[in-house]
């Protein structure tokens, strides 16, 4: 297993900023990725899981700890029929989809263009146009603290909106952050106890045919080419960008209570194409910052940051970041 120093993390973002890793390394197998948590435990470091990095900032100073992506073992789909399926953390979340989709199955090819991985789906209970993973997720395969595979079932996994039990149990306190340690996801390179999971593994789905719907595979291709039209209409996707930067509301502000949409409101404010440095508030789509050219992950941050603020003085609303800040 190759272990890199120093590895830029702008090579593994979609905002395409970061500082270098301390420690960068692939594990392709369960032992690959012990000895990725023993290194971080031999040097008193802390590690992150990396996907396709499409949901998280890093620091412009770097992440003093070791980041591991999952190839390999983690990379498979079984199909165990009747509509069952077992899916490995690293697979992308659009391969699963589409390869359901062409089976005939039904639930989850809407997320066919959400670029990340399953293991990030999992973590962030991702959804798009009325699916979500974790509606049709029967189980989850976890690495605990002591180095054991657990699998859950999906009622411990605490599905809810864009959220899963993971986001407490894979990660700990930033120093000087623990007022906002819901925006933040650090992984401790010793979970102690054993009560904290060190990394999601694969997860297991059952799906439905969507003949069982009234539906057919041509349905469903029809259904995920309108939902992929839309993406391109309303989402900066030609620039470098992290997905929403901000979580739905649960209500909207007093006048207009049923607005939950956080897009509405940053627009509302008359932020949209608002720059920090390089970091833009997206013409064409307000819940979107994009790197629109030079941007640092401070200019992101800052401007995330500032959209917060203005948005709470005008209607009295705390937007709630979706993106993952690593090394802050």
């Amino acid at each position: 297993m190759q272990i890199l120093e120093n590895e830029p993390m702008n090579k593994h973002t979609s905002f395409k900023v970061g500082g270098p890793a301390r420690f960068f390394t692939k594990a392709e197998s369960i032992e690959d990725l012990k000895t990725a948590m023993a290194l971080a435990r031999e040097k008193g470091l802390l590690y992150f899981i990396l996907g396709n990095g499409t949901n998280l900032l890093v620091s412009d100073k770097g992440y003093d700890g070791v980041v591991v992506t999952l190839a390999g073992v983690f990379s498979a789909i079984e199909d165990l029929g009747n509509g069952v399926f077992n899916v490995g953390a690293a697979v992308p979340l659009g391969r699963f989809a589409r390869t359901t989709l062409k089976q005939g199955y039904a639930g989850i090819h809407k997320l066919a263009g959400i670029p990340g991985t399953l293991g990030g789906a999992i973590y962030m209970n991702a959804g798009a146009y009325g699916q979500e993973i974790g509606n049709c997720c029967t189980a989850v395969s976890v690495l605990d603290g002591e180095g054991n595979i657990r699998e859950l079932t999906a009622s411990e996994c605490g599905f809810g909106y864009r959220r899963s039990v993971f986001q407490k149990k894979l990660k700990t306190e930033i120093p000087g952050q623990a007022g906002d340690d819901k925006d933040y996801a650090e992984i401790p390179g010793q979970a102690g106890d054993g009560k904290d999971y060190a990394a999601i593994l694969s997860a297991k789905f059952q799906l439905e045919q969507a003949s069982a719907q009234g539906k057919s595979v041509e349905d469903l291709e029809a259904e995920l080419a309108e939902c992929m039209a839309k993406r391109k209409a309303s989402q900066p996707l030609n620039r470098p960008n992290a997905g929403s930067t901000f979580k739905r509301l649960d209500t909207g502000a007093a006048d207009t209570p049923t607005q939950i949409a956080p897009g509405y409101y940053i627009e509302q404010a008359g932020l949209k194409g608002f720059r920090i440095g390089g970091a833009e508030v997206s013409t064409l789509h307000a819940n979107f910052i994009v790197n629109a050219g030079g941007a640092t992950a401070k200019d992101i941050l800052d401007l995330s940051e500032h959209v917060q603020n203005k948005v709470a003085e005008k209607f009295g609303i705390e937007l709630k970041r979706e993106i993952i800040l690593l090394g802050f």
